[in-house]
């Protein structure tokens, strides 16, 4: 037997390469953000609301290839179509900083999504192989802390890349910063799925594995609430050059306010990671997203009066922000935790819907903005109230539950990583 599957791979190294690659994806778009406006006029691009269709193109690129990597990775295993996605990715982003148009930028972007769906479904997939319960909620809480602390410095490392170069040297960054990630997958990452659990890849192994994702309820209905809570984010990602900088004046210090509320998010998972196990994933993402929807509600009445100074602003959107990092990977490991034996297939679902809905979503706020944070704030209010809706349809009415599956128990169990 190839050593890819008796590898074994130390806990800590094990969410390390977990966290680096899915920041590959936050890093695909938040490193950018402060090259917008030089890309837009290096390639001829007026308006500044289209100049967010390079984070766009990413968003559906990475979302609608994630269907085809999930039935790939539950047939061929875990390590062959992660770095095949992940050499897509690299060839991609370094063609795209030749790109002679902007209509050309947009289709590598594109197709750099398609390979960093691979990240989005297989990391997501490799962890359900290894753990579940609550212990896959902690590590998830640790992967995402890392995923989310990648905006406290990824606009930073842009700025000095535009100060120091060329917008074009930003996508050297990442194709060279992809390329080491690729060399330790290759070297490290064992593979999780046995050959005796694996699907076939035909029409109807591939549609039973869709089947089972789509009707159960607990994980679709959390799947969706997902889609709606990083639609508001991906909202506020495309608009928060302008917010910062056009209606707050921040200019350089664009950056160092966007890594405040991204450094928050990474605190709120790590919170969530040392706590999770105790309190448990629906309590905590319940009481978040209830929170989220009301300060978000705050923002919004304030946006509409007027008076909404800087201080303010900061504000609210620290506790909206604490609130979605304490819901994002619990609501995420609630997706994944009832379809072990689709791992590959539901994380391909979940990561299409909440990518591509979420890009549409967040494409629509951020095409509405329009001097104002009011457009924002109505996305996140609206986004939370919908995120509501389907939670409560997961759980039949009731919120701070355990589930249905551990309602005879005390605590929800925890399974030992295999």
């Amino acid at each position: 037997m190839s050593d890819h599957y008796t590898r074994v791979l130390s806990r800590p190294e094990f969410i390390a390469l977990m966290a680096a690659l899915m920041a590959l994806n936050a890093l695909a778009i938040d490193v950018m953000l402060p090259a917008l406006p030089y890309m837009g006029e290096a390639l001829g691009v007026a308006n500044e609301n289209e100049r967010q269709f390079v984070i766009t193109a990413y968003m559906i690129g990475m979302g609608v290839a994630q269907l085809a990597f999930g039935p790939l990775t539950d047939r061929f295993g875990r390590r062959a179509p992660l770095l095949a996605g992940i050499g897509v990715y690299v060839v991609a982003v370094v063609i795209a900083a030749f790109a002679p148009s902007f209509i050309m930028l947009l289709v590598l972007r594109f197709i750099q999504g398609l390979g960093a769906a691979s990240v989005r479904v297989i990391t997501t997939a490799v962890v359900r192989d290894r753990y579940s319960g609550r212990e896959m909620a902690e590590v998830m809480s640790l992967v995402f802390m890392v995923f989310m602390a990648i905006p406290v410095i990824a606009p930073s490392i842009g700025q000095v890349l535009l100060l120091t170069g060329p917008w074009q040297a930003i996508f050297l960054f990442m194709g060279g910063l992809a390329l080491v990630f690729w060399l330790w997958t290759f070297m490290r990452l064992p593979e999780t799925l046995p050959l005796d659990k694996r699907r076939p890849l035909s029409l109807k192994g591939v549609t039973e594995g869709f089947h089972i994702v789509f009707t159960n309820r607990v994980a679709i209905s959390y799947g969706l609430a997902g889609m709606f809570l990083f639609g508001a984010l991906f909202g506020f990602i495309s608009s928060s050059q302008q917010i910062y900088v056009d209606i707050y004046g921040l200019g350089v210090y664009f950056p160092v306010a966007f890594a405040l509320v991204a450094g928050l998010m990474a605190v709120s998972s790590f919170t969530n990671s040392r706590v999770v196990r105790k309190l448990g994933m629906r309590r905590l993402s319940h009481g978040a997203m209830l929170t989220f929807t009301v300060v978000s509600g705050i923002w919004l009445a304030f946006a509409m009066s007027g008076f909404l100074p800087l201080w303010l602003f900061f504000g609210l959107l620290c506790i909206i922000m604490f609130s979605f990092g304490w819901s994002a990977s619990n609501m995420n490991s609630l997706s994944m935790e009832p379809l072990g034996a689709v791992a590959g297939t539901a994380a391909s679902v979940f990561g299409f819907i909440q990518t591509v809905g979420g890009a549409l979503i967040g494409g629509y706020i951020g095409q509405l903005f329009d001097g104002t944070t009011i457009p924002t704030a109505a996305g996140y209010f609206t986004m939370g109230v919908m995120a509501l809706v389907f939670i409560l349809i997961a759980e039949k009415g009731r919120l701070f539950g355990v589930g249905e599956q551990y309602a005879d128990a005390k605590t929800e169990p925890v399974m030992e990583a295999h």
